[in-house]
């Protein structure tokens, strides 16, 4: 059974008669069914019954069902009276508000916020456009755009039902870089209107963060908004996750002795982010990938549909071999998946070097069981949460963005993305560094700081 998730959170009110002893008789249904139990509130308390909330986690929406249904079986003097998903509690509403900065309590506020005195502020910017860095929101504020093509694993589901996590990504830009974003969703998936969108909403941020949208559409969409532009366009789902994979990286091959340009690299997934780590990984000097998609190996006979899928098919797979993943796992030295669930087995990772590394970073379930990749790899890095050594784009994209909009960048360059990953590595120092600990924690408050300055600083010798 998976492990239980706080996503799958629910809190159940309970009415019980107290000769039961229902505080001893509920936690002992929930464990039995497999949740794992947060908290056992009280809410009521009578003479002779209580109402008690009780707060568990579960494995998904199904398990739910299997603990409420546990704790309606182990007493007919038990009754359920309400289930709430703790998720979607949260949800109700949205996660966003909008706060004004300013007071706005007297007539002298109004008229320096609004008529008469703004005319003045909008005149200024008329005469200098730049000035709008200066005078309004624009060098704080970020639009997460998505045409919800391809939102985390639940694929082509649409704007309206991509809001929620666009929503939780501009929660996330303030909470860890105090970046004001914005979720923008789009009705249509045609690439030029996309572009052209984007391209007339653009006057009023600081910078584009490209969100979910399906590959290779996505490869297109970003190039061209970077010659549109002048503010950076980001594709987090490219970028974001090749910054992280090579701050692993780093820190992993600092363990197991390695050197990049040395190691056998086999990646698991051509689509958008599989691209960017090749490239991030190629730049940074890494001289032997052999990439797979879901039809095999890439190999110098694969059809080039499009420029990101020529450049991989140009970089990869130098000797051209014609293999399976199995054959080419065989004293391969790095496994990277980024791809879809328990595509490999146990001795697939077995035949692998000693001192192996597996990202099996598929999400929720990776490419193979983490407990049965760890007992041939010497260091394993998931998606999850719950697995040690989480490659999370949150170590990113927050530091990224506060950098790049501080030092008032226009492009994003390569150098800038290897450079975030070098910052992120290392906030995890010598003395932390370890097979379970090869990524700082995304609550780690140095990882925000340490990316943005290093952004500013490039920025500022490049200038």
């Amino acid at each position: 059974m998976r492990s239980t998730s706080p996503g799958y959170g629910i809190t159940i009110r309970v009415e019980a008669e107290t000769a039961i002893n229902p505080t001893s008789l509920i936690p002992a249904a929930v464990a039995g069914a497999g949740g794992t139990l947060t908290a056992l509130d009280v809410v009521e308390s009578h003479h002779d019954r209580v109402v008690i909330d009780v707060t568990c986690d579960a494995t998904d929406a199904e398990h739910a069902e299997a603990i409420t249904d546990a704790i309606k079986a182990a007493s007919s003097q038990l009754v359920v009276r309400k289930v709430s998903d703790r998720t979607f509690l949260l949800h109700l509403g949205g996660k966003l508000e909008i706060k004004s900065k300013v007071p706005l309590k007297t007539r002298d506020d109004l008229s320096r916020a609004y008529t008469p005195g703004v005319a003045r502020i909008c005149l200024a910017i008329a005469a200098d456009k730049s000035d709008a860095r200066r005078l309004t929101i624009k060098r704080n504020t970020v639009a997460v755009v998505s045409d919800g093509s391809a939102v985390l694993g639940l694929g082509n589901i649409g704007p309206e039902a991509a809001m929620p996590v666009m929503e939780g990504k501009a929660a996330l830009f303030k909470r860890f870089a105090d970046v004001d974003a914005w979720p923008i969703v789009l009705d249509t998936q045609d690439t030029e209107e996309i572009i052209r969108t984007v391209q007339l909403i653009a006057p009023g941020f600081g910078g584009i963060n490209l969100e979910d949208i399906s590959a290779p559409r996505c490869f297109e969409i970003e190039r061209r908004l970077k010659d549109l532009l002048d503010i950076p366009v980001f594709h987090d789902d490219q970028h974001g996750t090749a910054i992280v994979v090579l701050a692993a990286f780093i820190n992993a091959l600092k363990l197991v002795k390695k050197d990049l340009k040395d190691v056998k690299i086999v990646l698991s997934g051509a689509g958008a982010a599989g691209n960017a780590i090749v490239r991030l990984l190629i730049i940074s000097g890494a001289k032997n990938i052999i990439a797979f998609d879901s039809k095999g190996v890439i190999s110098k006979d694969s059809a080039p549909t499009d420029d990101m899928r020529k450049w991989l098919i140009e970089n990869t797979n130098q000797k051209n071999k014609k293999e399976t993943m199995p054959e080419a796992l065989k004293g391969a030295d790095v496994f990277i998946g980024v791809s879809a669930p328990n595509i490999l087995k146990e001795h697939d990772i077995a035949g692998m070097a000693k001192d192996a590394i597996v990202l099996a970073l598929a999400n929720p379930d990776p490419e193979i069981d983490p407990q049965l990749a760890a007992k041939h790899a010497r260091i394993v890095a998931t998606g999850r949460s719950d697995y040690p050594n989480q490659i999370n784009n949150v170590l990113a994209f927050p530091g990224l963005f506060r950098g790049l909009l501080d030092a008032g960048v226009s492009k994003i360059t390569d150098e800038m993305l290897a450079a975030a990953a070098v910052a992120i590595a290392g906030c995890v120092s010598s003395d932390q560094l370890n097979e379970s600990f090869i990524i700082p924690s995304v609550f780690d408050p140095a990882v925000t700081p340490s990316v943005s300055n290093a952004i500013f600083e490039l920025a500022k010798k490049n200038r």
